[in-house]
């Protein structure tokens, strides 16, 4: 079995900063770690590949080359090759265009039984690129994955919701987005470490990827990004206290009455 799972670099929520000119996140310089809902599914691939003899676990991101390091991360745990999609050309790229892009580097690599994604990035909090990719190739996707079962080409995936969960059956290949819930990820073994630190990464360029330029970066991303701003802090609530719950009641049915919120 081939599993291809997908990470993206995403910033330290302490350091995000917005480019003024493309409302896009400047990411150069900026300290980055691997999505914390990719490491969930980089965890669900380790252990099918426990599971399942002969299983092989592909690490595929898109970004700069310091996403390299992400990479390493994901060998230094248990992931057994990895492809780094860079070029200038996917600079400003939206779900759409990503999602596309990552679908070509994927055709160019062995056929895969499944590609999983977290179930969002935390930069974007969209959730589109993995049902995306899906759809460019021509897959099933089933998202808010907790649980699968593999057994030859038919897997069996639990799918939660907030009120409960269900079980789907899905002839492979598919594509999965996974849930933080669905397990704990491992830390890099020593081993892992030491081969992550002789790993030499040669990037993947969209020309070798076969994708159509007329399809990537800024320019052929349909979502425009109109303004981004940060939210205003948070004032202090007013508490009353010392009064009978049906004195209190009154005096907040009278505040959002005036407030017309009533």
């Amino acid at each position: 079995m081939h599993i291809i799972v997908c990470l993206k670099q995403v910033p330290n929520t302490t350091q995000v900063r917005i480019n003024p000119e493309t409302n896009t996140l400047v990411r150069d310089g900026v300290e980055s770690v691997m999505n914390p809902f990719d490491e969930n599914a980089l965890e669900m691939a380790l252990q099918l590949k426990e599971k399942h003899p002969g299983t092989r676990v592909t690490a595929l991101t898109m970004g700069p080359m310091q996403a390299a390091d992400m990479l390493k991360e994901a060998v230094g745990r248990g992931a057994d090759e990895v492809v780094l999609l860079c070029d200038r050309a996917f600079a400003g790229s939206d779900t759409w265009a990503t999602s596309y892009a990552l679908s070509t580097a994927i055709r160019r690599l062995e056929p895969a039984d499944l590609v999983l994604f977290g179930k969002q990035a935390i930069d974007g909090d969209t959730a589109q690129v993995g049902p995306g990719v899906a759809d460019w190739l021509g897959i099933p996707c089933i998202t808010y994955a907790q649980g699968i079962e593999v057994a030859g080409e038919t897997a069996v995936v639990e799918r939660a919701f907030e009120d409960g969960y269900e079980k789907l059956e899905v002839t492979l290949p598919c594509a999965l987005t996974v849930l933080k819930e669905a397990n704990v990820p491992r830390m890099a073994s020593l081993r892992g470490k030491m081969a992550a630190k002789k790993l030499a990464i040669e990037p993947m360029t969209a020309e070798a990827s076969g994708a159509d330029p007329a399809k990537l970066g800024l320019a052929a991303s349909p979502t425009r990004v109109m303004k981004i701003f940060s939210p205003p802090p948070k004032t202090g609530g007013v508490k009353w206290e010392g009064e009978e719950p049906v004195v209190v009641a009154r005096r907040l049915v009278d505040m959002l009455r005036e407030r017309n919120v009533i």
